[in-house]
């Protein structure tokens, strides 16, 4: 019995050795230190009604970026994606993005969707100690959606803040300059007048409150109209971020900017503001009912100085589609207007600055901040490069601006001024001087390897067959794995590790694209993410425990190489 049992452990520690060997054929020869896309980056989803809710469970030490969330719609219509805002991530090579290091989740409203309707969903993510996944696309499948009852779910949604230029603040400081333009600040006196009626003998607290009821008056047209334009906003949305779109945008903010700098005017027809004008005058000044009429019909009258800024900022809210943004952005738009107004009807014009110069230099100056928003519209369009060089060339025209109105001035304490000014467009001009003389000797100084390229399964084997008993290493690349731009400016471009692969036949697959063929390639060597380096010996066989998953520095790098079989 002693014996039997003996010879029935033995052949179960041998059955062991043979699964255990069967297994490591099968498998990578290394042992990746990452774990599987589902496992980094759990996806899951729920549909309630109109509602579509995505999630993702991201393991500790990972990360998805916000920007490579997209989701498709087929047989189904979604109002546009608002990502929550992700944590600030930057990088040598890609420079300032978002990412979400902890789980996250993403609400979709479904505005329709018919029987077998789907969307696609993809997404990408990295290792924080330096490798990435390709982008993964997952179908999630639809209940059928009415598409009159997903109408009423649209206000449920939360308000979320957009990714704009400035935040609803700004409109408050905008505000408040636009106020000391010359088309608007002579107007102060008069509208003071207006609202006192014949009465001069108020209180300070009846003052503060005629001047606040005119104030919220102008606030309540301007809110209204911010509404509105937000709640449009919401239907175009999605096509706002087309690249035709966005062109269109940038040019009409530049003609607005054109406009500023005295170019020609924009503003109501002329009956129209007189009909609006009279129709003011005959409420009853002194009177709170009267005097908020008179308010709110004020800001239907557009001076020639706040039209630009106006249409620039009811462009911005259309962008955003906030409706909750867009009333509290003009809202504030319109405080910052009034804020000089309430000042003069309650202490007189003796706090009014002295009509001059430089107001029309406020003025200009507002061209400028009008300008900048085509810049933040053309850089989701050009890229990252070629978005600094036009943020560097409205630095550069901005501070010559300020130089000559500071030369305008011509007195001695300017001196100071025109130096700062002078120095502040010699840094702005930084990235023209690099892309102009120092680019091509950047780019230049990076030696590349020799690589041979490769697209597919099929041509891998054939380079393996010609190796010419050769060792053949097999780099893995994309444009959007970091660490593979790593290996290629800090590993590869080394000297010694150039010679150590001099007698190596050195194979590269470039899988930027992520297509089919890309996919059965990652597939046909059981590839996790990128970067992934892979080495085969003469015969074709890929050599054990020799894969490289993640970055390896030269030294690092040099002593993986002299690990190999020769």
């Amino acid at each position: 019995m002693t014996a039997r049992i003996s010879r029935l452990i033995a052949l179960c520690f041998a059955l062991l050795i043979c699964l255990q060997a069967q297994a490591s054929l099968f498998s990578p020869n290394s042992t990746s230190r990452f774990v599987p896309v589902d496992q980094a980056f759990s996806f899951d989803f729920n549909q309630q009604g109109s509602q579509l809710t995505l999630s993702w469970k991201v393991k500790s030490g990972y990360y998805l970026y916000r920007q490579q969330i997209h989701v498709t719609p087929q047989k189904a219509r979604i109002a546009p994606l608002n990502l929550p805002p992700g944590q600030p991530h930057k990088d040598e090579f890609y420079g300032k993005s978002e990412i979400y290091p902890t789980d996250v989740t993403v609400p979709i409203m479904l505005h329709q969707a018919t029987q077998g309707a789907t969307v696609s969903v993809t997404y990408q993510g990295c290792a924080a100690a330096g490798f990435c996944y390709p982008p993964e696309t997952r179908t999630v499948p639809l209940s059928a959606v009415a598409a009159n009852s997903a109408l009423p779910h649209v206000s449920a949604q939360p308000a979320l803040a957009s990714p704009l230029p400035f935040s609803p603040l700004w409109a408050l400081l905008i505000g408040i300059g636009v106020a000391f333009t010359p088309c608007v600040l002579p107007m102060y006196p008069l509208i003071s007048g207006i609202i006192l009626g014949s009465q001069r003998n108020y209180s300070l607290g009846r003052l503060f409150a005629l001047a606040m009821v005119y104030v919220q008056g102008m606030a309540l047209t301007y809110t209204l109209l911010g509404v509105i334009v937000a709640a449009a906003g919401l239907r175009f949305q999605a096509a706002l971020q087309h690249p035709y779109v966005l062109m269109g945008l940038s040019g009409l903010f530049i003609i607005l900017a054109l406009s500023m700098f005295g170019l020609f005017s924009l503003q109501l027809p002329a009956s129209l503001q007189t009909r609006l004008t009279l129709w003011s005058n005959r409420q009853q000044g002194g009177a709170l009912t009267g005097v908020f009429l008179m308010g709110a019909l004020a800001g239907l009258i557009c001076s020639p100085c706040t039209t630009a800024p106006l249409s620039a900022i009811l462009l911005y809210i259309a962008q955003n589609g906030n409706p909750w943004a867009g009333a509290g952005t003009l809202w504030l738009y319109a405080v910052g207007m009034g804020l000089p107004l309430i000042a003069v009807t309650m202490f007189g014009n003796k706090l009014l600055p002295k009509s001059g110069p430089w107001m029309q230099t406020v003025k200009e100056g507002f061209g400028f901040v009008i300008l900048a928003l085509p810049v933040f519209l053309l850089e989701r369009i050009v890229g990252d490069v070629w978005g600094l060089r036009l943020w560097s060339i409205l630095g550069v025209a901005f501070f010559a601006w300020a130089f000559s109105v500071s030369l305008r001035n011509g007195s001695g304490k300017w001196r100071v001024v025109q130096i700062l000014m002078l120095a502040a467009a010699l840094i702005s001009a930084r990235p023209l001087q690099d892309w102009a003389f120092a680019s091509n000797t950047s780019q230049q100084s990076i030696t590349r390897l020799p690589f041979t390229p490769v697209h597919s399964a099929s041509q891998l084997d054939t380079a393996l067959q010609q190796a010419q008993n050769r060792i053949t290493m097999v780099d893995l690349y994309a444009d959007w794995c970091v660490a593979c731009k790593e290996f290629e400016k800090y590993t590869f471009s080394d000297p010694s590790i150039r010679d150590a692969l001099s007698k190596v036949q050195l194979l590269q697959a470039n899988v930027t694209a992520n297509s089919p063929s890309d996919n059965a390639l990652l597939q046909h060597l059981q590839v996790l993410g990128l970067p992934t380096i892979l080495f085969f010996d003469a015969k074709g066989k890929e050599i054990p425990n020799s894969r490289i998953t993640g970055f390896l520095n030269a030294a690092d790098f040099r002593a993986h190489l002299q690990k190999l079989d020769p």
